[in-house]
């Protein structure tokens, strides 16, 4: 959601990865044809959400018309695509952990119904984010005592059950909601409201005039550190939306620029009524003493997805369906994203053995040399066994059960919890029915299940944290640092 990450414009590194492997085409396709169908429960399923709501009980607490909306919105959800659109973490782009954030608010308008219902997503906190799964679930601080209310909703041990202000998406369904998805491109920018370049250039420093619209004052952008990947163009919009939220056409709004850096902003409208809204900087706080609405980051930051179109860094095709047709409508249906196969037309690889090239590949559902005699084989593996010199067939054959060179990728999958992605790379290079040796691809997919089973003692609150129980994940030999930092700036 966030283009900006930790390191500067290493986003144009960082972002292309992260939309290779965090939300595969097997999971957009599996999702869709389910919702296709109306089953939003197993489209959720397919794209990693755990759905623990009760419209039963909704409807007995707070009404049929409640429960009737929320039903309506889940069978419009696209899972796949708030996966896309999720905040996340640097090195590696995984979910930032341990979120509770607003999708859509029902009711608190009527005396019969005084609070407000929530449907919110949550992430895991990071020492249970093994598979990168999230839960789907209704917030209500009213009801503590009741599964899937007030606290952390099927979920106990999360450590911020409340929807974070920062994080919300109920005043951009366009990021989740199928029915608003076309809304993408103008709430993006890629029309022009970010710049006059719009989808062809990068962000200018003048929005796009609109009447009645509100506008951002020069001073605004003035005010935004150089090299900063801000909205600003789109920022009057934004506040007029979160502002109409709670019910006011202007007021203070604040923006979070970086870890203690904030700028104090104020909606002001034309007392005469003759010019459009206009937002400008703020002396300081307000009076009041309240403190002033929280831009969401999805509209303070440029949609990260623009940036690597405009930078060149990635392909319309590469993104996922809803986000092209949004952003570059008249480019037709984009072909599905299909993995380059390496090796030869029969699956076989070359090896150059003994000044000769010989191939290996899979017989009978295993790795084995195709040039070699079984009776070669078997003198080979036990001049082997006896610390003899290793038949070079032999050696690629346990290089790749031990440390192939598609293991970047294996591990990538897996960090993103795309298990069947990860295991069908694999199967592949070995064959199904080839026994794992001892070596870093085995100790990548035992990694992996504990902290999978991890996440499955925390989803039934049988653990609490523990990181020092769960096996750390491998270092990256990419330069980045190991310790997370957000996407977002500080």
């Amino acid at each position: 959601m966030l283009p900006s990450t930790a390191y500067g414009d290493s986003h144009l590194s960082f972002w292309p990865r992260v939309r290779e492997f965090a939300v595969p085409p097997s999971m957009i396709e599996t999702a869709g044809s389910r919702r296709s169908v109306g089953d939003w429960a197993g489209a959720c399923a397919a794209a990693g959400f755990d759905a623990d709501l009760d419209l039963r009980s909704l409807a007995r607490t707070h009404g049929r018309a409640i429960a009737g909306q929320v039903r309506a919105d889940l069978r419009q959800l696209v899972p796949d695509l708030l996966r896309w659109h999720m905040p996340r973490i640097a090195p590696d782009g995984l979910l930032r952990p341990g979120l509770t954030i607003a999708l859509a608010r029902y009711g608190g308008t009527g005396r019969t119904d005084p609070d407000p219902v929530h449907l919110v997503v949550r992430t895991p906190p990071a020492w249970a984010d093994g598979g990168q799964r999230m839960s789907l679930t209704l917030w209500g601080d009213h009801r503590p005592g009741v599964p899937g209310w007030g606290a952390a909703g099927g979920a106990p041990g999360h450590p911020h059950p409340h929807p974070h202000p920062r994080y919300r998406l109920d005043l951009h369904r366009h990021l989740w909601d199928a029915r608003r998805t076309d809304e993408l491109r103008e709430r993006a920018g890629a029309d022009g409201t970010d710049g006059p370049a719009g989808l062809d250039g990068p962000a200018g420093s003048e929005p796009r005039p609109a009447d009645g619209s509100p506008v951002t004052d020069p001073e605004v952008r003035t005010a935004v550190p150089p090299g900063t990947r801000c909205a600003t163009g789109r920022w009057a919009d934004e506040s007029r939306l979160l502002l109409g939220s709670q019910g006011r056409s202007a007021g203070p709004v604040s923006v979070r620029l970086a870890a203690g850096r904030r700028l104090n902003l104020e909606l002001v409208e034309d007392p005469y009524g003759l010019r459009p809204p206009t937002l400008r900087l703020a002396a300081g706080p307000p009076d009041s003493g309240d403190p002033p609405l929280v831009l969401p980051d999805a509209a303070t930051w440029v949609l990260p997805d623009l940036d690597l179109i405009r930078a060149g860094a990635i392909e319309v095709g590469s993104l996922h369906p809803l986000v092209a047709s949004a952003l570059v409508p008249d480019r037709g249906p984009c072909p599905a994203r299909v993995p380059q196969r390496r090796g030869r037309a029969d699956g076989s690889r070359v090896v150059e053995c003994r000044g000769e090239r010989h191939r290996i590949g899979l017989v009978d559902g295993v790795l084995a040399p195709l040039d070699h005699d079984p009776a070669e084989i078997r003198r080979e593996e036990l001049l082997f066994a006896l610390n003899g010199p290793p038949l070079p067939c032999l050696r690629a054959i346990d290089e790749a059960h031990r440390r192939p060179a598609c293991l970047t990728g294996v591990r990538e999958r897996l960090d993103h919890g795309d298990l069947s992605g990860a295991l069908a790379v694999v199967e592949q290079l070995l064959g199904p029915e080839a026994a794992l040796r001892g070596g870093p691809l085995r100790d990548e997919l035992e990694a992996a299940a504990q902290r999978r089973i991890a996440y499955g003692l925390y989803r039934a609150g049988l653990m609490g944290p523990g990181p020092d129980r769960l096996p750390p994940r491998s270092p990256r030999p990419r330069g980045l640092r190991s310790r997370p930092r957000s996407t977002q700036g500080r």
